[in-house]
Formats: structure tokens, C-alpha cells, sequence
């Protein structure tokens, strides 16, 4: 009675309307928030555990998790602030002109972050392989969100941004164990094109690091201006491929040099006509 009379009873009313009325709104938005909050970490946690099973890098496994929860939490808080009667619509025009911004702002940066991604799930290089990417050719070194770091045979540090190594072609010399030497040897036209045959396969079948199992190709590519173009391609493995190029050049200069077949070099005939003054 005391309440009563201090209130009076059409305030009483109109307070038990309004916390009947958002009492029941406040309780549904915090069960949306709840039920949401609690549906968002089981969806990232399994994506988290999917992504581990397939090898993701631990770094962007947890990056993209985070991403993902955060998004889920914006959506559910504007659920949630929409069940008490709140307007939403003015909170998702502003998240929407910031995540434009922001998308602007670091398009260079996102580009090599999704391609950092898409090189770790598909995997067309990893560290240690030996690839030709962005106009550049080096050993793997590492790959990170938003570069790979390569090192050149003449040890220099390359960091090529992610989204030039996905945006190029990529040659990955790696990725087979074996690999065909293509060499080009030019004899001269008086040469014995059959002898010159027969000394480039026994170069290769005196060579063990020359694949028995694949077959040497020895053969005329085509008339040169000053030279008659063998083609030479021995198999070998893909460790060994520099070894053999290097090594067979010198051998096929020495042998040819002791059997008396030429390696032309291009030559010029200069006419002097003199005139009469």
C-alpha cells in the first residue's frame, strides 16, 4: 500500500506494461546473443579443426577463425539489438561504408592476403622447391599471409608479394624427380653429322647420372646459318640436372675437338670494293 501510494496506481500500471513488454524483448536478445555467441565458436572451432586435419598453416588457420567469429559476432549483435526494437539499419549502413573504406583503403594488402591463403590450401609451391615466379627464379624459403621469401643461386633474398607469384605463371622444377637435360649443339656443315651422333651417346651411356630406363633423344633440329643444329636430351634426376649440363658441354667440346668436328661460330664476309678516284 506504501509503494502504491507513493507511485500511484497508474504508474504502477505502466511500469509492470513496460517491463512486461521489454522485460520479455531484453530476455529474447540476450538468448540470441547467447545462442549466437555459442553457435559462432562451435562453427570457427570445427572450421579450425578441419583446416588443421588438411595442414593449413597454424597461422592462417587462426586468422581466418578470428575473422569468421568476429563477422558472426556483428551479425549477432545486431540480431540481438534488433529483438529489443532497436533500429538496425543505420548500424549496418555504417559497418557496410567502413568495411568499404577499410576494403579501399588495403585492397593491395587483402589481394596479397588472399593469395597467401590460396597458396597454402592448394599448395603449388612449398618451401624447398625450386620454381620461376613473378619473373624471378629461386628456392622457396618461406610463405607467409602476404609474401614468399626466395633465395637465388647466387644467395640473394627475394620477397615477392603473394598476389604478383598468383597473378604470374609458376614453374616448379621440384615437383617431379626427374628432369630431361635439352641441350643444342651446333656442328659445322662439313661435319659428320652420324659421327657427332655417336659421340653424344656415349657421353650419355657413359654417364651414370643418365636414366637408363628413359630414352636419349639425339637428332638434326634445324639448318643454322653457319651451323647444323643437333638436339641432345638425356634424362637425368632432378638433382642432378645442373651437374649434367654443365659436365656434358665440356665433354662434348673435348671429344668433338679430338674427333675433328667443328662448332662453328657465326662469321661475316666483308666485300671491299675500291673505287677509282
Amino acid at each position: 500500500m506504501e509503494i502504491e501510494s507513493l507511485l500511484g496506481g497508474e504508474n504502477i500500471s505502466e511500469l509492470v506494461t513496460f517491463a512486461a513488454t521489454y522485460g520479455l524483448k531484453l530476455v529474447v536478445a540476450g538468448a540470441v546473443f547467447i545462442v549466437g555467441k555459442w553457435v559462432a565458436k562451435k562453427l570457427t572451432g570445427f572450421l579450425g579443426t578441419r583446416m588443421k586435419a588438411s595442414n593449413v598453416d597454424i597461422t592462417v588457420s587462426q586468422f581466418i577463425q578470428n575473422i569468421l567469429y568476429y563477422l558472426f559476432m556483428v551479425v549477432i549483435i545486431i540480431a540481438a539489438l534488433g529483438q529489443i526494437g532497436i533500429q538496425t539499419a543505420s548500424f549496418v549502413a555504417i559497418i557496410a561504408a567502413a568495411g568499404l573504406a577499410v576494403g579501399l583503403a588495403l585492397q593491395g594488402s587483402l589481394a596479397n592476403f588472399a593469395a597467401g591463403v590460396l597458396l597454402i590450401l592448394f599448395r603449388p609451391v612449398k618451401v624447398g622447391d625450386f620454381v620461376e615466379v613473378a619473373g624471378v627464379a629461386g628456392v622457396v624459403k618461406e610463405i607467409s599471409i602476404f609474401s614468399t621469401t626466395l633465395t637465388t643461386g647466387d644467395n640473394k633474398t627475394i620477397i615477392a608479394a603473394n598476389a604478383s607469384v598468383m597473378d604470374s605463371n609458376i614453374i616448379n622444377y621440384s615437383t617431379q624427380a626427374t628432369r630431361r637435360v635439352d641441350m643444342v649443339i651446333g656442328v659445322s656443315y662439313d661435319s659428320n653429322i652420324e659421327e657427332a651422333k655417336n659421340i653424344l651417346m656415349d657421353i650419355a651411356n657413359s654417364d651414370e647420372r643418365v636414366l637408363e630406363d628413359q630414352v636419349v633423344t639425339i637428332g638434326v633440329l634445324a639448318f643454322g646459318d653457319s651451323s647444323i643444329n643437333l638436339v641432345f636430351r638425356p634424362w637425368v634426376n632432378s638433382a642432378d640436372y645442373w651437374g649434367v649440363h654443365f659436365d656434358f658441354h665440356e665433354r662434348i667440346k673435348s671429344r668433338f675437338e679430338e674427333a675433328g668436328i667443328g662448332i662453328p661460330y657465326p662469321t661475316m664476309d666483308i666485300n671491299l670494293v675500291r673505287e677509282n678516284v
